[in-house]
């Protein structure tokens, strides 16, 4: 099965082609804008890359969030276009999906796994996830300084805890974090790292999932933009 998939929900824009588990191309830019431009030709690229053309792809995947708002509606609704042109299916995964589904079996062995998404605001977005990455409870957004109360209410004292992801860096330098929480040693390069595998993680999980979430955006808080009220009818 050959799988596009499709990362814009964080500060990157990423493409991958897989065949099964294989990667058979990938490309990646980090930007904080600009993805409505870039998305296209990457997707170009990527495929031309793997030496497959757009018809000879069997479902697509894509970040449904949370994220950057943006960004993501970037990526959704050129991921919902190309499956529509091309009667695919579409598996949406979520943006924690994609950071925890990248560490391997040895980083997460008998720790629980915290993903940290940068929202560009004041909160953080956050999941908890078992060490086999099934979730231990909803995600939910929080300030810094309360993301560790919530994670740890209901969790074992001292259960060994590893935090992911590119809001990591910034939970980190809360200065608040319990014994148990083990973060990357070099937060930056963790983060780099986890945008640019994104892709090549959805679309394995693309590949290896019958289904996957609606691609509907996965939002933990309403968007800062709001439309403006409505002024009546002109005389």
């Amino acid at each position: 099965m050959n799988v596009l998939g499709l990362d814009t929900a964080t500060a990157a824009c990423s493409v991958a082609v897989a065949s099964g588990m294989r990667i058979l191309a990938h490309r990646f830019e980090a930007m904080a804008r600009g993805q409505a431009e870039r998305l296209l030709p990457m997707i170009d690229a990527t495929l031309a890359a793997a030496g497959l053309p757009l018809d000879r792809i069997d479902r697509f995947a894509v970040t449904v969030g949370p994220g950057a708002f943006t960004g993501l509606r970037i990526g959704l609704a050129t991921a919902r276009g190309l499956a529509l042109a091309t009667g695919r299916p579409l598996i949406g995964v979520t943006s924690f999906e994609a950071v925890v589904h990248g560490l391997t079996a040895e980083q997460r062995r008998r720790r629980r796994v915290l993903a940290v998404i940068e929202s560009r605001r004041a909160d953080l977005f956050c999941q908890l996830f078992e060490p086999d990455l099934v979730p231990a409870g909803e995600p939910f957004a929080a300030l810094p300084a309360a993301v560790f109360a919530q994670v740890l209410a209901g969790s074992p004292p001292f259960a060994p805890l590893l935090v992911v992801g590119d809001g990591a860096a910034r939970l980190q330098a809360q200065g608040e974090s319990p014994p148990e929480a083990v973060f990357a040693a070099d937060a930056s390069a963790e983060s780099a790292a986890v945008a640019e595998s994104a892709a090549v993680v959805v679309a394995r999980l693309g590949a290896a999932r019958q289904h996957g979430l609606p691609a509907r955006p996965l939002y933990l808080r309403a968007p800062d933009a709001e439309l403006p009220a409505s002024r009546g009818t002109p005389p």
